[in-house]
């Protein structure tokens, strides 16, 4: 799986564009501007738009937008000499044209609200430092992956390095989730993270770690068989093993060569209460003995890692702001790759970059608790008139003497839905009524694919750059547990407000609320019985508490969330 890795720049027709630009200096700055006027037309003159959902418009983004090398001489003025580093959060020297998006997203966000902690910073440094050491193509990695090979456990003396292998599941905000709870895993645990090649995963994410030769992209010739095979009932998973007798969770029994060459960590929806016992201190000591772990999920159980004596002290020096830990994290390890990013700029220049403020709204029906779609519409349009989201509109002779005065901001309205219902009430709206205040509005959709599609590259891709597009904004609106709208709120650095799920088929009351913290909320509780060192519960329940966006009386009403 080519994530953005070991490829030069040029071999990517996106990024070669960018890169000859770059090169052909008599031509860069007249080129880019001849770009950018492309792209930036008059927001009046787009005041309405939706690309349609066929791919080939998004290739036509990405190509142009790359031609300008990202068209950074028009990003948003808030973010006017942005720190491009995300204060020293990200390293310096990666080859900016294998990953434009790396240097170029600080200039579309609105500045980050927490400042990355010393110890964090030291902790990603450390981190580096291991994977070039112990990634694949090193002696490390060759020497693991033949005792893995050999069925045999590795020594204390031969377990120079340990690894944490990703597997994706579910849908991409599901995954995307799941990969930074990994990724703070092995940061507490010190293991080198990598990620299971999947077709509907490629030419998502640029390489995250620096070096010439780093990738977190797990080798195909890794031994472990049908990996995206592992499930609940796997042989090898933590709870069969637990259950067979074949692994001791006592810590003072457990040795590196009693332990299994590979564990099986079940983490997603379906998992047993055996699988929970991941979640108890004991477990991790004897976990920590075992040189390879796989590791699938379709959660953010970050929330959970805090529950565990072993990590409690190292979180807490991490991330003193409980509510950064996504934030950080995704704007560290999650980097569109330069097609993707060529989508994302493509869109916001086109129908974006010129207004004064983007608000973002993110509607997700849920079969299990759908209703009408004018009861959907008068739910979002009350939650807008509770919180002031979306410019209020005129009649009649109030909207002549609206437009007339003028004197409002421009805003740009970018709307992110499975369907298209929504845009088209919203954008009628605008269209019939003018905004009060005289203020421009434009209404965007860049897609409706009417129903998630899974195992479809193409359809990642788009939803991915919607995530990036929402997590421009200034405001965000969106749908309560939505792990899509956790993702860009999150990279948003926004705590958004967020409507809440209907109950048995009714708009529900209050129809949205404002969230307190911007972390994700974790779908499931541990709900297990753990025995050695605990943590302090009391002091817990001051920072992990149920989510807010989970009601009473929904069919999913479990679920908690890190505050500060």
């Amino acid at each position: 799986m080519d994530m953005g890795g070991n490829k030069k720049a040029e071999d990517h027709p996106v990024a070669g564009a960018a890169c000859s630009v770059r090169r052909r200096n008599r031509m860069g700055r007249v080129g880019v501007v001849l770009i950018v006027c492309l792209f930036t037309m008059p927001l009046m003159v787009l005041l309405f738009g939706r690309w349609p959902g066929a791919l080939a418009v998004w290739q036509n983004a990405a190509q142009l937008t790359a031609m300008g090398g990202g068209l950074l001489n028009v990003s948003r003025q808030s973010a006017a000499g942005a720190d491009e580093l995300f204060g020293s959060l990200l390293s310096p020297g990666f080859d900016r044209c294998a990953c434009l998006s790396r240097y170029q997203s600080p200039h579309y966000y609105k500045r980050s609200p927490y400042a990355p902690s010393p110890h964090l910073l030291q902790k990603l440094r450390d981190y580096e430092a291991l994977h070039s050491r112990c990634g694949p193509g090193t002696p490390p990695y060759a020497k693991s992956v033949d005792h893995l090979r050999s069925g045999s456990s590795s020594s204390k003396e031969d377990k120079e390095c340990n690894y944490l292998v990703w597997i994706p599941y579910n849908g991409l905000g599901n995954r995307m989730l799941s990969l930074i709870s990994t990724f703070l895993y092995a940061l507490l645990t010190d293991r080198v993270l990598l990620v299971h090649s999947t077709d509907d995963f490629t030419d998502l994410f640029c390489e995250p770690f620096p070096g010439v030769n780093a990738t977190w992209v797990l080798p195909p010739e890794f031994p472990v068989a049908d990996i995206s095979r592992l499930g609940v009932r796997s042989n090898q998973s933590y709870g069969n093993l637990l259950a067979g007798k074949k692994i001791d969770n006592d810590p003072t029994k457990a040795t590196a060569q009693s332990v299994p060459p590979y564990v099986y960590l079940h983490l997603a929806h379906d998992l047993r209460r055996s699988d929970r016992l991941f979640y108890c201190n004991d477990d991790q000591l004897v976990l920590a003995k075992v040189n390879w772990l796989l590791l699938q999920s379709d959660y953010y159980f970050v929330p959970a890692l805090y529950d565990m004596a072993e990590f409690e002290g190292e979180l807490r020096r991490l991330f003193p702001a409980k509510e950064s830990v996504s934030h950080l994290l995704g704007r560290y390890l999650l980097h569109p790759s330069n097609f993707v990013w060529g989508m994302i700029t493509g869109y916001y220049h086109t129908y974006m970059a010129q207004a004064e403020e983007r608000i973002g709204v993110q509607i997700r029906i849920f079969s299990w608790a759908s209703i009408p779609v004018d009861d959907m519409y008068n739910q979002i349009m009350a939650c807008s008139r509770q919180e002031h989201i979306l410019p209020e509109v005129v009649n009649g002779d109030a909207a002549a003497s609206a437009s007339s005065h003028g004197g409002s901001k421009s805003k740009a309205i970018l709307i992110a839905s499975l369907q298209a219902d929504y845009y088209d009430r919203i954008k009628s709206t605008y269209y019939e009524h003018a905004a009060k205040g005289g203020g421009m509005v434009g209404v965007f959709q860049p897609s409706h694919e009417e129903q998630q599609i899974m195992g479809q590259r193409s359809h990642n891709q788009k939803a991915l750059a919607e995530i990036f597009l929402l997590s421009f904004s200034d405001v965000l609106l969106t749908t309560g547990i939505s792990t899509f709208r956790y993702m860009s709120s999150s990279l948003a650095g926004l705590r958004p407000t967020m409507l809440m799920i209907p109950k048995d088929g009714k708009v529900p009351e209050p129809p949205c609320v404002r969230a307190v913290s911007m972390e994700p909320c974790f779908h499931m509780t541990p709900d297990v019985e753990c025995q050695g060192k605990a943590v302090n519960k009391e002091e817990l329940s001051h920072h992990v508490k149920k989510c807010e966006d989970v009601g009473k009386g929904i069919k999913r009403n479990k679920g908690i969330k890190l505050f500060d």
